[in-house]
């Protein structure tokens, strides 16, 4: 009885934590629906040329992938928070120490992801495939050909961003050790190639310029996992 009523209380608190990050997400959904035209300003102010639609769906598709992408970004915050609130009961006091850290970081990081991707993947792969087809076609993207290509690169990319913060924590808990990680390193390198070559257009320019900062976050994620191995033997 014990047992069934320990279960339905971790049950009842994983919805509302769920419920929380949903509603969060939903309020900065509506935000950026406010805000769409803007972004979407923003987001064209480089391009030569206007983006045209096929159909009147193209234009809700865009309202809604850019709000989509905006309540993310702004959801992970709270949802860190409440998956920390989830597990930390379940955790020893050193394992606890210094957990602060993670929430803004793992935000942080997935901003700086977006930049990076945007400001430097993005345009140097998009200005490649215009390139060498200028003396074929004339480029006349549509809106959702234009974001598709946009957010299946960019954010993809972020969220790797966010590898580094994910593995430490994981290290921290127990779950993940820098060993297993140098272990499996040939076998991690294959498949963030393999998702390299699914976010990025397909050709050899672009799988490369993504898969290199993949896989030097790799490296990264196996640093600080050493990191987090060292100080979590020493509080122990």
């Amino acid at each position: 009885m014990n047992k069934d009523m320990e279960v339905t209380d971790h049950l009842e608190e994983l919805r509302k934590r769920i419920l929380i990050t949903a509603v969060t997400f939903i309020i900065f959904f509506s935000i950026g629906l406010v805000y769409v035209e803007p972004i979407y300003k923003f987001l064209t102010k480089d391009l030569t040329y206007k983006l045209v639609v096929l159909s009147p769906g193209d234009i809700l598709w865009v309202y809604f992938s850019i709000s989509a992408v905006f309540a993310a970004a702004f959801t992970i915050p709270v949802a860190t928070m409440q998956i920390w609130i989830f597990v930390k009961p379940g955790l020893h006091q050193s394992e606890q120490k210094g957990i602060g850290f993670y929430i803004p970081a793992l935000f942080f990081l997935f901003i700086i992801g977006l930049a990076i991707g945007y400001y430097l993947v993005f345009p140097n792969i998009l200005g490649f495939l215009t390139h060498i087809g200028l003396d074929l076609v004339a480029p006349n993207y549509t809106v959702e050909k234009y974001f598709s290509f946009l957010f299946n690169l960019v954010v993809p990319f972020a969220a790797f961003f966010d590898m580094p913060v994910v593995i430490m924590f994981l290290t921290k808990i127990g779950i993940v050790k820098p060993s297993l990680l140098r272990k499996i390193r040939k076998y991690a390198y294959f498949i963030l190639v393999i998702v390299a070559c699914c976010i990025s257009p397909p050709d050899f320019v672009s799988h490369i310029s993504v898969s290199i900062p993949l896989i030097l976050l790799y490296e990264l994620s196996v640093l600080t996992s050493n990191i987090a191995y060292k100080n979590k033997e020493v509080n122990e």
